[in-house]
């Protein structure tokens, strides 16, 4: 098989012409390609916490698998992380993707999506992120998913929190906030649901938080799920297993209006990173206590 070096590691890879997007004629190799154009930018949101890969071995059109454990054939160089389960079924080893050649071979495995946990391995029990999924029904106006977002963003600055909006590459945004790491899941996630209700009250023809899809009609759900221990959200850069192949992609503020939850290809994501820096490079720089933040909220 042909090789690909990168780090000073040799990597194998298979099957270059493989279309995993057949409808954008999307092939293994320009997935490889994607993520090593997008490596420098996406590896410190990789780096350090546990990822969940979602591999399409054969195509999104074919169904995939979300695969935790990393496999038995995965080569040693590549870091892992033994975490206990919360369901008692043993422990799980997480890849954790630290370089670029982590990155290349989880490509060549046809892991087309990338989610991480809004922790690291070097304190599991202490969320640094805080994660609100805008998850609209089909059909939604990007202009309302844009006032959504603004309403979420002016909450959390109003509590002490400093907002950071991403476009998923799906179907709506996440809205985020750097926290400090004095705080647990429960009250993270606590925190996140309050918000959430808060925004969902005031506007509840357009806003729901009701986790059963058959309670939500055709409102917006403001998902707070991904603040939980073990739970994930879409690294910034995946690619999305989506006809269009699109990518999900921080922005700045002043950029939401011009854009659409699935607007940035590969294509223009190269040429904006070579434009631009990633809008959540210093996010670290501004993290907050979630705590001080539910007091301020309550």
């Amino acid at each position: 098989m042909p090789t690909i070096s990168v780090e000073g590691r040799d990597i194998e890879v298979s099957r270059l012409d493989k279309e995993l997007f057949p409808e954008d004629h999307v092939s293994k190799g320009d997935l490889i390609d994607h993520y090593r154009a997008v490596a420098r930018a996406m590896l410190p949101h990789l780096a350090g916490r546990p990822l969940t890969m979602r591999r399409y071995p054969d195509g999104i059109g074919e169904g995939g698998f979300f695969q935790k454990d990393a496999s038995d054939h995965f080569p040693e160089w590549i870091t892992t992380e033994k975490i206990a389960a919360h369901n008692d079924s043993g422990a799980v080893d997480y890849v954790v993707c630290d370089d670029e050649a982590t990155l290349v071979y989880l490509a060549n495995q046809a892991t087309v999506e990338f989610h991480v946990w809004p922790a690291t391995v070097d304190d599991l029990e202490h969320p640094d992120r805080l994660v609100i999924d805008i998850d609209p029904p089909d059909g939604t106006d990007p202009r309302t998913l844009h006032r959504v977002a603004r309403r979420l963003r002016d909450v959390y600055t109003e509590i002490g929190l400093t907002p950071f909006v991403q476009a998923t590459g799906g179907r709506g945004y996440h809205v985020a906030a750097p926290l400090d790491r004095t705080t647990g899941f429960d009250a993270v996630r606590e925190l996140a649901l309050a918000i959430a209700d808060r925004l969902a009250a005031a506007d509840p023809d357009l806003l729901t938080t009701a986790q059963r899809k058959d309670k939500r009609g055709d409102r917006i759900f403001l998902d707070v799920n991904r603040n939980g221990q073990g739970q994930t959200f879409v690294a910034p850069y995946s690619l999305r297993a989506r006809p269009g192949a699109a990518v999900a992609t921080p922005l700045d503020w002043d950029e939401l209006g011009r854009s659409t939850p699935g607007r940035y290809t590969t294509d223009r994501i190269r040429r904006r990173l070579v434009r631009k820096a990633d809008p959540w490079s210093a996010m670290d720089d501004h993290a907050c206590s979630a705590d001080e933040a539910l007091e301020r909220l309550a």
